[in-house]
């Protein structure tokens, strides 16, 4: 039996602090893998559940985004998949007897930590107007109450439809369409506080705003440039694909501003030489740059190559590629000082890694983040595909680009659908198949929309999934905006903070999870998930279901769009609800790539979708052909006696889910208010180690954004950098502090200065 939740909250002690790990994963993540199942789970259930994870007839892990190996090994799910498993499978329960002991008021001072232990959401609950606490309401009272007040609207755009990223391809591309129906394209996304710059910078130079490469690539590659990533936590499974390419020859650069355990040495926890051994040595050259560095970076290197003879591709960019000599003529001369001074790197590293690129035919990099959350974000990112295209490394194997996704399903539901700026070919595909006119004008992204709800434009704001309050910045301004709101309804596994931070009415109604059974009155049914290399497969999941009335996301959306529609409508949602092949028929006459989609997606391990960069070396952009572009170089701008802060996760937490209170990799236990800053800077700045200061952003606005009391830890950060864990951070990230072309929260790159604790 799972043990009870913490009546206390843990997550408001002072953390420890110890030395950082130099190695991830091994016997320890065993351990804490078993440790943390067995507080939610009977050790029945814990190997039932994890032995279906990742598999062919199982479910997809509701963690990251990372694919599966063509043969899944017996245990196909890394520590953070494995927490994600346990908190989703759990067998505490929240019922409204809870809620009538815990009123709003109280549940707001709690921790997202002490919230999302309670246990899975049972029951559909409304607070009113007035209210202090949530109370139990029929699935078709909700509906109607929503179908109400969205029918009360001026207009539909006066409605926002968020959208996490674990929401299956059925799902989401039925939420697109009951969105556009209604008249609106608000479809605000997770995607666009993490990957919209890689999407807007890949779109304008290959022509497609995914990654080019799979995991075959991977293995066949002589260099894998790793940046602004930290794969042992946030990609786990990600360790054991670069040490299989490792193991095959290939050399690994990794440039971020902190040393990270996973990428120094990776333990496999299942391997001998992994448990009992030394693991494998991951990195073989480590660039600790400055935060905001990486297109000074790049742009180095494509200047060393452009003047080195023989290292441009000329055949490649003769043939495929166009703005070449605009590029060229702008890279060739360099500014070394500002170059030196953007990276905080010795000159001599620059060319160490120019040399082993002159000895790599075949080149990958990947990022995550840590290049997506700049103001110069695609530029950047530009600046990456310039690199691979000089050499000709994208569209051939063991070559291209690999921008690394979170959330398990982000990627598909960009493709179904879930984009506030649509294609017109995708409207029109869209507006055929179901015979109406969708709407053309551009909706909000995550921060118009924060913006419009501030404003008074937004005044229903529906969810599905995620943690909206807690993921989005600048959150003062946030939770203020959501204040504001008519009414707000949260599609939910777990609780979290978005459910105690409430338009003048709120609505939580609970989900089946990834895990659990979805039976329909026709049967069992399936869903389906798109990783982050383009592969589309099934997920099933065999757990009973929390509650026996509880609706899977397909059926929430249904009934939802009938409610809010009206019997008029033709859609026919309620066939859609009890069988999915319905949805996946249509799905396959208005997306590419999804023809004949209900029996590929039963093929195990599913199907690669068409990527015309990495299948022909076509590039469907304006020219035609791959675009080399100009990014002058810019670095952040820090006054003296500041730091330039990023905000970033802790081992023991996915996106906001916290699953513990420990980052072993980095030595933190038992707390997450830690700022992490490198000893000489602290020293500069007069602060201590295990000193509490509160952070203060600083932005042109003059508004002040504090976090309290942290505590500092004295830290290899790269010089002028600091780094402490989100969400608690996310309230000193401006609202309108945002990357350039793709409007993503600058979270790695706020300018703060550190005061002492009053």
């Amino acid at each position: 039996m799972a043990k009870q939740p913490p009546h206390r909250d843990p997550a408001q002690d002072a953390p420890h602090v110890g030395p950082p790990a130099h190695a991830a994963a091994g016997l320890p993540a065993i351990g804490h893998t078993l440790r943390m199942a067995a507080d939610q789970m009977s050790p029945g259930r814990v190997l039932s559940t994890l032995r279906k994870v990742n598999q062919p007839d199982g479910f997809d892990c509701p963690g990251c985004a990372w694919p599966e190996p063509d043969k899944p090994h017996l245990a196909e799910f890394c520590e953070n998949g494995a927490k994600a498993v346990a908190e989703e499978a759990t067998e505490r329960r929240i019922t409204p007897e809870f809620f009538a002991a815990h009123p709003v008021a109280e549940l707001a001072e709690r921790s997202g930590y002490w919230l999302g232990q309670q246990g899975r959401l049972t029951t559909p609950m409304l607070l009113d107007e007035g209210a202090a606490h949530y109370t139990p309401i029929g699935w078709d009272e909700a509906f109607a109450l929503i179908g109400a007040e969205l029918a009360a609207l001026d207009s539909p755009d006066e409605a926002a439809f968020y959208t996490s990223g674990r929401t299956s391809n059925e799902a989401a591309f039925a939420y697109q369409l009951f969105a556009r129906r209604l008249g609106t394209n608000n479809l605000p996304d997770c995607s666009n506080m993490c990957h919209e710059s890689s999407g807007s910078a890949l779109t304008e130079t290959l022509g497609v705003g995914k990654g080019s490469v799979s995991l075959k690539d991977l293995y066949q590659a002589d260099l894998i440039i790793v940046a602004g990533q930290n794969p042992g936590t946030n990609h786990p499974r990600m360790l054991s694909a670069l040490e299989r390419a490792k193991r095959a020859g290939a050399k690994i650069v990794s440039v971020n501003p902190l040393p990270e355990a996973g990428l120094e040495r990776f333990k496999n926890p299942q391997t001998p030489r992994g448990l009992v051994g030394g693991g494998t040595k991951l990195t073989d050259l480590f660039l600790q740059i400055r935060l905001g560095g990486d297109l000074a970076l790049f742009r180095a290197l494509n200047h060393l190559l452009l003047t080195t003879p023989g290292a441009v591709d000329e055949a490649f960019v003769a043939e495929h590629c166009a703005g070449y000599d605009e590029f060229a003529a702008e890279a060739a001369d360099l500014d070394r000082p500002a170059t030196l001074a953007a990276t905080g790197l010795p000159w001599e590293q620059i060319e160490e890694l120019h040399r082993l690129v002159l000895s790599s035919p075949k080149i990958i990099v990947c990022w995550a983040m840590g290049l997506t959350q700049h103001k110069h974000s695609v530029p950047t990112i530009r600046e990456v595909v310039n690199f691979l295209l000089l050499r000709g490394n994208v569209g051939r194997p063991g070559a291209g680009v690999c921008p690394v996704r979170g959330h398990s399903n982000v990627q598909g539901d960009r493709t179904m659908g879930i984009f506030e700026r649509p294609s017109t070919a995708f409207l029109d595909a869209l507006g055929k198949e179901f015979a109406f006119e969708p709407p053309r004008a551009h909706g909000y992204d995550t921060v118009d929309t924060i913006r419009a709800m501030r404003d008074g434009r937004i005044r229903v704001f529906f969810a599905m999934g995620g943690n909206f309050v807690s993921a989005s910045p600048d959150t003062d301004t946030t939770e203020a905006a959501m204040r504001r709101c008519r009414l707000t309804v949260h599609v939910s596994t777990k609780l979290n903070r978005s459910h105690v931070v409430t338009g003048a009415r709120a609505l939580i109604l609970p989900t089946l999870g990834r895990t659990d059974r979805d039976v329909s009155t026709l049967g069992p049914q399936f869903v389906s998930v798109e990783d982050s290399m383009g592969i589309v497969h099934s997920s099933r999941g065999g757990l009973r279901p929390p509650a026996p009335d509880l609706l899977s996301e397909v059926a929430i959306v249904s009934r939802l769009a009938r409610a809010a529609l009206g019997p008029q409508d033709p859609t026919p949602w309620e066939d859609f609800a009890r069988d999915y092949d319905l949805i996946r028929d249509r799905i396959a006459r208005v997306v590419p790539g999804f023809d004949d989609f209900n029996a590929k997606v039963r093929r195990p391990g599913g199907f690669t979708l068409p990527h015309a960069p990495r299948d022909s070396r076509t590039f469907p952009t304006a020219t035609g052909k791959a675009n080399f572009t100009v990014n002058p170089l810019t670095a952040p701008d820090v006054p003296p006696g500041r730091l330039l802060l990023q905000t970033l996760r802790s081992h023991d937490q996915y996106n906001t889910t916290v699953y513990g209170l420990d980052d072993r990799y980095r030595g933190i236990t038992g707390g997450r208010r830690v700022v992490l800053v490198n000893p000489a800077d602290a020293t500069e700045l007069g602060v201590t180690d295990g000193q509490f200061v509160d952070l203060v952003s600083e932005w042109k606005d003059g508004v002040e954004r504090r976090a309290a009391h942290f505590r500092v830890v004295h830290y290899p950060v790269a010089r002028g950098g600091a780094a402490a864990y989100y969400p608690e951070t996310n309230v000193l990230v401006p609202l309108d502090s945002t990357a350039d072309i793709s409007n993503t929260p600058t979270s790695k790159a706020v300018v703060v200065r550190l005061e002492p604790t009053a």
